[in-house]
């Protein structure tokens, strides 16, 4: 699978690609949704954007982290956005 390399994304919407890989409860699955970023674009994405060392534990994070895979996560979890995300703005899934 070709990872998207010279995707050019407006600078906010690289800051929050890389909010969301950070935050444990939004899976890969809501950026795919919004940004249109598969796992391993967002891999690449982080390595270029983080300092290498802020990489690793990302990526360190993100293999222990049950909730950012969806096949991995509890049954019950369906969702992947809070129910106060609303108040959120500039975030297009909350916008449905």
């Amino acid at each position: 699978m070709p990872v998207k390399t010279n995707l050019f994304l407006e600078e906010i919407a690289v800051d929050r690609i890389i909010e969301m890989a950070w935050e444990d409860r939004t899976p890969f699955d809501a950026i795919k949704l919004q940004f249109g970023l598969a796992e391993a674009d967002v891999k690449v994405l982080m390595k270029k954007e983080l300092k290498f060392s802020s990489y690793k534990l990302w990526r360190e994070r993100v293999e222990n982290c049950k909730t950012k895979h969806a096949a991995k996560r509890v049954e019950g979890i369906d969702r992947f956005k809070c129910n106060m995300q609303r108040a959120i703005s500039n975030n297009k899934i909350s916008k449905r």
